[in-house]
C-alpha cells in the first residue's frame, strides 16, 4: 500500500467526495427506506475540516444536499449522531429544553489504547499484525453475544481508520433504545473492570454465566498464538511480575522458582496452570480464566454505547493521520481482515488517475450521467469489495423492512 502525504489530503478529499464517496449507498442506510417522515433530515451530522474546525448539528434534506455540502466543506473527518425532535440544523430556533435526541444506532467503539496495560508490542495510537489479534477477538466476542444472547440482526463493523473498530446495531427496535437499556448491555456485555491503578480488573464468580463460558471459548482458539506465541507474555521478568500480581500469594514461591528457570512464554504457562489446577481445584480454573480474559477480553467506551446523543466516526470517512479509509468488516472473513491493506485515500484516488480513460472523461461530462459515473468510479478502485459488504449489509436491512410490512398486513387481513 502507497504512503500517504497529509500535506495532499485536501486535493484528495475533494476527489473523493465528488468520485468515490458510496452516497447512495450511505443515503439509503441512514434514511432506512424513508418509512419514517423526516428521519433522515432529523439526523445531526457533525464535520471537522481543516484546521480542526468543528461544526455540529448540521442536518440535510436529501442525498443531493448531504452530496453537495460534503463537496462544499471537504471534511476530515464526519460524525454520525442522533435523530433528534427537530432538524439539527435548526436547533437555535427551537425553545429551550425541546430539542432531544430520540433515536440512534446502539454503537460499540474499541480502541486499542484501551488494552496498552497487556500489549508488549505497540502503545498509544500504533498497532501492528500482532496485536491486531485483539480486535479479532473482540469483534468475534462482542458480535456473537449481540446476535445470540440479544437477538440483534443488523450489525455492521467498520475498521476506524487507525487503531480500532467500530459496530453499529441498526435494527429498528434497538434505535429506540432508552440510554438506560443502552447501559445495561454494554454493562452485560463488559468483564475488564477498573482504571490504571487496578492491578486485577477481572473477577469470576463461582458460578460462571454463559456468556463469559462463550467468550472464554472464544479466546481459547487464540489464546496461544496470540498471548503466548506473538506477545510473549511471560517472556520477562516484568511480564511474569504483571501476571504474578493477578495471582494469590500462596502461589507465588513455587512460581517465581519455574520462572526465574530459561523456559518459553508456552512453558511457563503450562507450569501456572499446573500449579493452579491443582486435581480438582474449582478457584484454580477460575484465576486461569480471570488471567485470559484480563489480558484478552474486548475493551468497551461504555459512554459511547449508552449517550444517544454521542456522536461516532461514520463509514467511509476519512482517517486524517493515516489516511485510510473507514471501511465495513466482513464478518464471514474477520479473521483474514487486515487494517494495512485497508485502502488510503491516496491508493484509489491515483487507481482512478489511472483507469481514467477519454471515454470515461466524456461521460464524466454529462450531468445525466454523473451518478452511475461515480458508481462505476468506486467499484473500479479498491475500495469497491468494501462497499459490496455494505451494500450486502443494506440488502439484509431492507428484507427484514419488507418482512415486517407484510407481517403487519397480514396481521391487519390487509392482503
Amino acid at each position: 500500500m502507497e504512503a500517504f502525504d497529509p500535506a495532499e489530503l485536501p486535493e484528495l478529499l475533494k476527489l473523493y467526495y465528488r468520485r468515490l464517496f458510496p452516497y447512495a449507498q450511505y443515503y439509503r442506510w441512514l434514511n432506512y427506506g424513508g418509512v419514517i417522515k423526516n428521519y433522515f433530515q432529523h439526523r445531526e451530522f457533525s464535520f471537522t475540516l481543516k484546521d480542526d474546525i468543528y461544526i455540529r448539528y448540521q442536518s440535510f434534506s436529501n442525498q443531493s444536499d448531504l452530496e453537495k455540502e460534503m463537496q462544499k466543506m471537504n471534511p476530515y473527518k464526519i460524525d454520525i449522531g442522533a435523530v433528534y425532535s427537530h432538524r439539527p440544523n435548526q436547533h437555535n430556533t427551537v425553545k429551550l429544553g425541546a430539542f432531544q435526541a430520540q433515536e440512534k444506532e446502539l454503537v460499540f467503539d474499541i480502541d486499542m489504547t484501551d488494552y496498552d496495560d497487556v500489549r508488549r508490542c505497540c502503545s498509544s495510537a500504533d498497532i501492528c499484525s500482532k496485536c491486531w489479534t485483539l480486535m479479532t477477538m473482540a469483534i468475534r466476542i462482542i458480535d456473537r453475544a449481540l446476535k445470540e444472547d440479544f437477538g440483534f440482526k443488523h450489525r455492521l463493523w467498520v475498521y476506524s481508520g487507525r487503531r480500532g473498530v467500530h459496530c453499529w446495531v441498526c435494527d429498528d427496535s434497538v434505535r429506540k433504545l432508552s440510554s438506560a437499556v443502552r447501559s445495561g448491555i454494554v454493562e452485560y456485555l463488559s468483564l475488564v473492570k477498573g482504571g490504571q491503578d487496578v492491578k486485577k480488573k477481572v473477577h469470576l464468580s463461582e458460578k460462571i454465566h454463559p456468556f463469559v463460558r462463550k467468550s472464554i471459548n472464544i479466546i481459547s482458539k487464540y489464546f496461544e498464538e496470540y498471548a503466548l506465541v506473538d506477545q510473549d507474555i511471560l517472556g520477562s521478568k516484568e511480564s511474569c511480575d504483571k501476571i504474578l500480581a493477578l495471582i494469590p500469594d500462596t502461589m507465588h514461591d513455587g512460581l517465581q522458582e519455574i520462572f526465574q528457570k530459561p523456559h518459553s512464554s508456552l512453558q511457563r504457562w503450562e507450569h501456572l496452570k499446573k500449579k493452579a489446577i491443582y486435581p480438582n481445584d474449582r478457584s484454580g480454573q477460575l484465576l486461569v480464566w480471570e488471567i485470559m480474559l484480563q489480558y484478552c477480553f474486548p475493551r468497551l467506551d461504555i459512554n459511547v454505547s449508552k449517550g444517544i446523543n454521542h456522536l461516532l466516526k461514520s463509514p467511509f470517512s476519512v482517517h486524517p493521520k493515516t489516511g485510510r479509509i473507514s471501511v465495513p468488516i466482513d464478518l464471514q472473513k474477520v479473521d483474514q481482515f487486515d487494517p494495512f491493506t485497508v485502502p488510503t485515500i491516496s491508493s484509489i484516488c491515483h487507481e482512478l488517475d489511472a483507469i481514467s480513460t477519454n471515454e470515461e472523461e466524456k461521460e464524466e461530462n454529462k450531468a445525466e450521467s454523473d451518478n452511475k459515473h461515480r458508481t462505476r468510479d468506486y467499484k473500479k478502485t479498491s475500495l469497491g469489495p468494501y462497499v459490496k459488504v455494505f451494500e450486502k449489509f443494506l440488502e439484509n436491512l431492507d428484507k427484514s423492512r419488507k418482512g415486517e410490512l407484510l407481517k403487519k398486513s397480514d396481521l391487519q387481513k390487509d392482503f
